[in-house]
């Protein structure tokens, strides 16, 4: 037992600047400062999903409270698993798949068959950090065959009788069902998951979730008396669902290329993250902080910093809309 580390979303970035830019105020908005419209439809919830309902109709009743036609959460749970849901909503839903693939935290109850030395069950516990081999539940929604997940830390927060509360945080897909089965062959006396509740996902965790409650007060108080502000603590920005990508911040001329599909090259940079690596998902930004787009990228940090050309990022999902920013042509002639 002793204190857990942090899950990969939780790593402190540190942007590198690279050049200077002037940023415009003619077009783009900071996202905090969107019109309360937009701000519903590029925004994310970060919800406290009960006991009882499948994260589906958590994430329809969302869309019904929001008069939204789209909405999407972060991963499923279980009905019988409560905690973080996060949900984005309208256009920001071209963003969940970075969103469901992101580390997760979960706070589980774990009940041994038969008892067991509390030393036995610590050192048993460790062995499961790191990278483990799984099957899925035959109840699960992708094909059972093996596959390989990472646990990020297993801390045993108590233990009483039988019972084992462990904290656990495990790569996107970490079935802590079949964690605990496997934990109780390993043990010899076999065990189950009696409880579950996850705390994390990405770069949310608890201190900004919301219940449904919440969420309908919020909008009703709105629409009857047009005050914003309990709607905006309820609803953030899609970026703040992004914060767990290592980020690059592109020049305002560089912006409708990349809503056009284009890649980015080094010379549209203004700043980056300093741990970008080859093949990671990076977030595109503006200079005012809007996501622009979901890439590849094809560089290094340390292999961008010494060149003065070349492609960087590959652009795989467009998030912000074209023509927000003028095309570079368009003021060059």
């Amino acid at each position: 037992m002793g204190p857990y580390t942090k899950l990969p979303s939780e790593t402190e970035r540190k942007l590198i600047h690279v050049s200077k830019s002037s940023v415009s105020v003619e077009y783009g908005c900071s996202p905090h400062m969107r019109p309360i419209d937009e701000h519903i439809n590029r925004g994310v919830i970060n919800l406290l999903k009960p006991k009882g309902p499948t994260s589906h109709e958590v994430t329809a009743w969302v869309k019904d409270i929001l008069h939204l036609k789209k909405a999407g959460h972060s991963g499923s749970l279980d009905p019988v698993v409560d905690g973080l849901l996060p949900i984005m909503l309208g256009k920001a839903t071209k963003t969940i798949r970075a969103l469901r693939l992101s580390g997760k935290e979960y706070v589980c109850l774990m009940r041994l068959h038969s008892s067991v030395p509390e030393k036995k069950i610590i050192r048993v516990c460790s062995e499961f950090e790191g990278q483990i081999f799984q099957i899925p539940p035959l109840i699960s929604a992708v094909k059972r065959a093996v596959r390989i997940r990472r646990i990020y830390y297993l801390e045993i927060i108590e233990m009483k009788d039988n019972l084992v509360l462990m904290r656990i945080g495990c790569e996107a897909g970490t079935y802590i069902r079949k964690l605990c089965h496997d934990i109780g062959e390993a043990l010899g006396c076999g065990a189950h998951m009696q409880e579950l509740r996850r705390t994390k996902t990405g770069p949310f965790n608890e201190d900004t979730a919301v219940t449904l409650h919440d969420v309908t007060d919020a909008y009703t108080f709105w629409k009857e008396h047009g005050d914003e502000s309990e709607l905006r603590r309820v609803i953030l920005p899609m970026e703040e669902g992004l914060k767990h990508l290592p980020p690059v911040v592109i020049r305002d001329s560089a912006v409708d290329a990349i809503c056009q599909g284009a890649s980015l090259a080094v010379p549209g940079i203004v700043s980056l993250d300093s741990m970008i690596k080859k093949d990671d998902t990076v977030c595109i930004y503006t200079l005012k902080g809007e996501a622009v787009a979901l890439s590849r990228a094809v560089m290094t940090t340390d292999e961008i910093l010494e060149k003065d050309s070349g492609i960087v990022a590959v652009t795989e999902r467009v998030i912000i809309d074209a023509g927000t920013y003028p095309s570079a042509w368009s003021k060059t002639g």
